[in-house]
């Protein structure tokens, strides 16, 4: 148990490096272009590993965890589920090339510090799926992620069963094997790219290592294919007002004030718990990120304050008038 808490405790140290670098010079507000120049001149390689190292620290910790009883299952479950969440946010900037210094850095702790050994999809396919298919055509038909809402049943005219599956779409029998079946084609081997299966072999092997069948199961088998994709699935709907964007046209910030949202505005709360776990690394700034997508997390909070607020600024995700959830609802009843 302490050698568990020893390594959480440990991870997250390692992580602050990238923080606290990243947070010299930076001003509380300015604009993309003085944001940038602070970001080029902070640029490095060596605390964007340490971040990614610290990420597999804490979770072997939470291996660690998974067999002390059924409270350190449950716990290790739901901290390694975030882990991955995690992982995945910080590949996405360097997806965008922002993560690191260097390209050649960038695509290295990319593909080996998230996407090999969670079984995600090469780099390179991200990087054309993200950055060319979906940020400029970002709510439009030819959005690849509206074709994956659709695809769990979010259309219009849905029913409000339907509907409700559907925001807990990756916990469905469809839902599984939509993940089950991803996971398997992005673990075929493919020219190039070899080192998948291997990878997620060795990510099970250490997770029996660490804490046994405990560790593998509440380690890795039930976040990978049940939580992390529920988190991840959570984010995407608060990314955009998909179903009724408001088309504008004129500067980036002007375009993407129209299809964004910003959830939590007034609540530092709710709005710190939901960046420390499921929207983690600027994805609860999804609209600063819209707007200039060249900007690390670390500066989007910055760029947020300068610039106006999206139309729409709901106060939570599920319940209430100004929910996204209501927002999406009567968008797709209408």
């Amino acid at each position: 148990m302490l050698l568990a808490l020893s390594l959480i405790t440990a991870g997250a140290l390692m992580r602050q490096a990238d923080r606290v670098h990243f947070s010299q010079r930076r001003p509380r507000s300015a604009t993309a272009a003085q944001l940038i120049a602070v970001q080029r001149d902070r640029a490095n390689d060596w605390t964007p590993a340490a971040l990614m190292a610290g990420q597999w620290v804490q979770i072997i910790g939470w291996w660690l965890l998974a067999p002390h009883g059924l409270l350190g299952a449950l716990v290790a479950m739901a901290g390694v589920a975030v882990q991955f969440r995690h992982l995945q946010e910080i590949s996405h900037h360097a997806v965008h090339g922002v993560l690191a210094r260097s390209r050649r850095v960038n695509q290295v702790l990319a593909e080996f510090g998230a996407h090999y050994p969670l079984g995600l999809v090469p780099v390179a396919v991200r990087r054309r799926r993200h950055v060319r298919d979906h940020h400029p055509n970002a709510t439009l038909a030819t959005d690849p992620n509206l074709a994956e809402l659709a695809q769990a049943g979010l259309r219009p005219g849905v029913r409000h069963c339907r509907f409700a599956a559907a925001l807990f779409f990756p916990l469905t029998a469809r839902g599984v094997r939509a993940t089950a079946a991803t996971l398997a084609a992005n673990l075929c081997p493919q020219p190039g790219r070899h080192a998948a299966a291997p990878a997620v072999a060795l990510v099970l092997a250490a997770a029996y290592a660490a804490g046994g069948w405990a560790g593998v199961l509440a380690g890795v088998l039930i976040p990978r294919l049940l939580l992390y994709p529920l988190l991840a699935w959570w984010s995407l709907l608060v990314e955009h007002t998909w179903f009724d964007p408001e088309h504008r046209t004129g500067t980036a910030t002007e375009i993407e004030a129209g299809r964004c949202l910003r959830l939590y505005p007034h609540n530092r709360a709710l709005a710190a718990l939901a960046a420390a776990t499921w929207l983690p690394y600027g994805d609860l700034h999804h609209y600063a990120h819209s707007a200039h997508p060249g900007l690390r997390w670390n500066y989007l909070p910055a760029l947020e304050r300068h610039l106006p607020p999206p139309h729409f600024t709901p106060t939570a995700l599920f319940t209430g008038p100004a929910s996204v959830v209501r927002r999406h609802r009567e968008a797709l009843s209408a």
